[in-house]
């Protein structure tokens, strides 16, 4: 069994700052590339950044210069520093492996930026 434990949302101004923590747990391998995806309310879950196993990053482009992926030294806990937050940033915040593994979703973390 699996466990995906994401937290570090919650309310914040524009153009203020999170930072968000993931820790794959359980019966899983190491995992070569992780993600991070969110889900804005009434749209389809997108994928905002990844990080290879070489710690090479990736990112789309609206958040690009804003958000920070990296890796923790843990196994398969990742973390998304996030800074100069926008509105248009709202969203269930979600890791999961990249590409996505079915079976590794969370509950996700809310994450609010509203004034």
């Amino acid at each position: 069994q699996v466990q995906v434990a994401e937290s570090g949302g919650g309310l914040v101004q524009p153009g203020g700052s999170l930072r968000l923590s993931c820790a794959v747990s359980g019966s899983v391998l190491s995992i070569n590339n992780m993600g991070w995806y969110r889900q804005a309310p009434g749209k389809q879950r997108e994928l905002v950044a990844w990080i290879t196993s070489g710690e090479r990053t990736y990112y789309v482009d609206s958040v690009k210069g804003r958000f920070t992926i990296s890796r923790g030294n843990a196994k398969n806990t990742v973390s998304l520093q996030m800074d100069s937050l926008k509105t248009e940033d709202t969203a269930v915040y979600y890791c999961n492996g990249f590409p996505a593994i079915p079976s590794y979703w969370g509950q996700g973390t809310q994450v609010t930026v509203s004034s």
